[in-house]
């Protein structure tokens, strides 16, 4: 592994935990395209980011635990722990071209609908999904994209934005969601057999970088509108996901 992909490495995992540290998630669908597009092992990318996402977590939720609904929180943890396995299948049996693509595919749709939902909540003020089964089928989804591309955040992303949780509960759900969940998608990751032997070092060399990222990402949330930089953040997730496309074809 050369110097210079070890730095390339390092940067798309700081671009990554800036992004949750900024806006409350959205590291992996910043880091897993980079990352797929760098010569590494798409297993060690996966454990990397899941890795990386449950630091940034730990550093994040003492600050926002007191708005987490912890009945909502449980089911979400419980179905994510029943989904993990699934993910895992999908990982360890589908091709790594169709993994890319999927990967790229479940990019544009997801920034498309980031960049849509303005214009949709503007047309619905009512809160969507408000009976508590919901969160059974969010919560897999949660564990089945988060142990297959550490995507465990967007589901539940997508059912806070529904229920429209205010951006106190809105951030602190996502925060206490990520660390429970990111705990059993790295266990589900290592069970799985997807760490590999380079991923601890990536990991204690982009360590520092984690921690700096997240410090900035504090720093940003304070001082700069989320909702002007969101437009350019998702725009780069549309981006992404084309190119990931069009280099798999």
């Amino acid at each position: 592994m050369t110097t210079t992909l070890i730095i390339l490495v390092i940067a798309a995992v700081f671009v990554g935990a800036l992004m949750r540290a900024t806006f409350g998630f959205g590291e992996a669908v910043i880091s897993m395209p980079l990352l797929a597009l760098l010569p590494i092992e798409l297993h060690t990318a996966i454990s990397l980011i899941g890795l990386a996402g449950l630091t940034v977590a730990v550093f994040t939720v003492s600050t926002s635990w007191q708005y987490v609904d912890r009945a909502i929180l449980i089911r979400l943890a419980i179905m994510t722990l029943i989904g993990i396995p699934a993910g895992l299948l999908l990982v360890k049996f589908a091709s790594g071209l169709f993994i890319s693509i999927g990967l790229g595919l479940f990019l544009i749709v997801y920034g498309c609908y980031s960049i849509a939902k303005p214009m949709l909540t503007e047309k619905n003020q009512r809160q969507l999904l408000n009976e508590p089964f919901w969160a059974i089928p969010f919560g897999f989804a949660a564990g089945m994209l988060g142990s297959a591309y550490n995507f465990n955040g967007v589901p539940v992303v997508v059912y806070g934005t529904m229920r429209r949780w205010e951006p106190a509960r809105f951030r602190g759900m996502l925060q206490a969601h990520f660390l429970i969940s990111g705990l059993l998608v790295v266990i589900g990751q290592a069970i799985g057999g997807l760490w590999t032997k380079d991923l601890f070092l990536l990991f204690g060399l982009s360590l520092p970088a984690i921690v700096i990222a997240t410090l900035l990402g504090f720093f940003i949330h304070r001082r700069i509108p989320s909702h002007k930089f969101e437009s350019y953040v998702f725009g780069l997730i549309i981006l992404l996901g084309t190119v990931l496309v069009v280099s798999s074809v």
